[in-house]
């Protein structure tokens, strides 16, 4: 099924500007991905691939930059004027794809939608700590907090701002909203480019805004191609069908770099690859080598996670599973992130110590475990969940390693059937607390933590930091609890991080990217070379 409004025609006068190069003129932009949104709905998920592609349409309270420090977007400036109220000035003079202005009533509207429209991994994690939203003036809104919030401002990075109007009859239910939004009767942003038509699992396709508070886009339309199959983005990238593709793999960087009418760009990421033991009593996918059940689950005792940990060679899994793309990473946060503690080491590979380990704990012979990770999320996974598979057989793990889709994984995951995982998470909001009060709080749907801690970890001084950053207006007394929480994982190892990915993107000689940390493929990040 194919999703789609009115697409205007666009005539470029080429005759009469016979005298200009090509790459002046306005043109289309075709982009390979490996995936695009789920809906066109702002906030059916907050999926990195889907918030990737809604930029495009939509505008955010607050944007992100290349390097996600925070910039204004519909908000000019924000400001705390107390413990649970902030203020926000909002942009003059912006319209919306169908002429209607951006007003105040539209950021209310869209912060008070979201509940009721999420889906899978949900964007409630951005609006949990609102209480409530005043409208103070047309240009003027202020937020009520639940308690102190000092992160709203990251969290609203990830606010896309809907039209109150097109979207008013599409706010219910996650099935209504995706009813008017892949229709495109809602589908209506600030953003720099309109909604032209979606076939979902195949192209997004934009047109350009002439009337962009931004300024105008060089580019007339732009089509976002999926191609979730590494080798066939390479090939339409060598044979001209697309202008650019996003994550090359790292087989194929070494060799593109050599052809003489491409660019490659690379750029460390903030997405890492990290490994997740189930801590419940009764874990689906752990038992006896011979099939029997265990006693109790061993990820419960520390010794065993820190088996687990030092059996894992993060070096070789950067240099050779990864083919160098990739960085060794001791925290569930890369170094760019507010709250990262520099002194925390990964732990060096020690085979022998980890077999110790493990007899301590009363397994000298092992056990069994599936070990499930995604495959086709983000470069190099399913080599590096291989790889990590073969590195435990080595302390006398039995291990069935399990390479999933990531729409097959993520719906498994968050049921709960999986013991032993690994897959990507970035700290998308260029702050620890959003990752950390995420994956390692006991999670707590009345305190609004822990949402994807599905697994059952829970420890109290661990919730007691992160419980503190989240009130902390003190940014430096923010970030020390950022980075007590961030060495209390390395140590109690609820999670292993393993290696950040190192992203690279392939272009024609005609055009340049300016490349983002968060890997987001944008438009409006690429322009003709000069």
């Amino acid at each position: 099924m194919t999703a789609s409004k009115t697409f205007r025609t666009i005539v470029l006068a080429t005759g009469l500007l016979g005298g200009v190069s090509g790459a002046a003129l306005a043109a289309d932009l075709t982009i390979g991905v490996r995936a695009g949104p789920l809906s066109i709905d702002p906030d059916f998920t907050a999926a990195g691939t889907h918030a990737e592609a809604m930029k495009h349409i939509y505008d955010s309270l607050i944007k992100s930059g290349n390097n996600l420090e925070l910039e204004p977007g519909l908000a000019t400036s924000w400001t705390a004027i107390d413990d649970t109220t902030w203020e926000f000035k909002l942009r003059p003079n912006v319209k919306f794809h169908d002429g209607s202005d951006f007003t105040a009533e539209d950021v209310k509207f869209s912060i008070e939608r979201i509940p009721k429209v999420a889906g899978p991994n949900p964007t409630t994690i951005y609006v949990r700590r609102v209480k409530g939203v005043e409208i103070v003036d047309p240009l003027t809104i202020r937020v009520k907090t639940d308690g102190p919030a000092p992160t709203l401002p990251n969290d609203f990075i990830r606010l896309f701002v809907v039209s109150h109007i097109a979207a008013k009859d599409y706010s219910d239910s996650a099935e209504k909203a995706s009813e008017g939004f892949n229709s495109g009767k809602a589908a209506i942003g600030t953003g720099p480019y309109e909604f032209v038509s979606w076939t979902p699992k195949e192209q997004l396709v934009l047109q350009s805004f002439d009337g962009y508070w931004g300024g105008k886009e060089p580019w007339d339309k732009v089509i976002r191609k999926e191609l979730p199959n590494d080798a066939a983005r390479v090939a339409q990238l060598k044979a001209g069908q697309v202008d650019l593709i996003a994550r090359i793999p790292a087989s194929d960087v070494p060799t593109l770099e050599t052809d003489s009418k491409l660019t490659i760009v690379r750029q460390d990421s903030v997405y890492l690859f990290n490994m997740a033991f189930d801590f419940r009593e009764k874990s689906p996918q752990v038992s006896a080598k011979n099939g029997s059940p265990l006693p109790k689950n061993p990820f419960i005792d520390p010794r065993v996670r820190e088996a687990f940990d030092l059996a894992i060679d993060r070096e070789t899994i950067t240099e050779i599973a990864m083919e160098g793309m990739g960085t060794v990473q001791s925290q569930l946060v890369t170094p760019n992130i507010f709250g990262y503690k520099p002194d925390v080491k990964p732990a060096p590979s020690n085979v022998e110590k980890a077999k110790k380990l493990l007899a301590d704990a009363g397994y000298p012979d092992g056990f069994k475990v599936t070990f499930s990770f995604t495959n086709d999320r983000l470069p190099g996974d399913k080599d590096t969940g291989t790889t990590i598979a073969q590195m435990l057989t080595a302390i006398g793990i039995q291990v069935e390693a399990n390479a999933q889709p990531g729409a097959v994984y993520f719906p498994a995951n968050t049921r709960g059937d999986y013991s032993l995982t690994m897959s990507g998470w970035g700290t998308l909001t260029g702050e620890a607390n959003y990752t950390l009060s995420s994956l390692v709080h006991t999670n707590d749907p009345t305190k609004k933590l822990g949402a994807f801690n599905i697994r059952g970890y829970s420890n109290p001084e661990m919730d007691k930091l992160i419980e503190a950053a989240g009130v902390e207006m003190d940014a430096g007394k923010r970030e020390q609890y950022l980075k007590d929480a961030n060495a209390l994982v390395a140590s109690d190892r609820p999670n292993l991080s393993i290696a950040s990915i190192v992203s690279a993107w392939g272009m024609k000689k005609t055009i340049n990217i300016v490349p983002r940390s968060d890997e987001d493929t944008l438009a409006m990040n690429i322009r003709p070379a000069k």
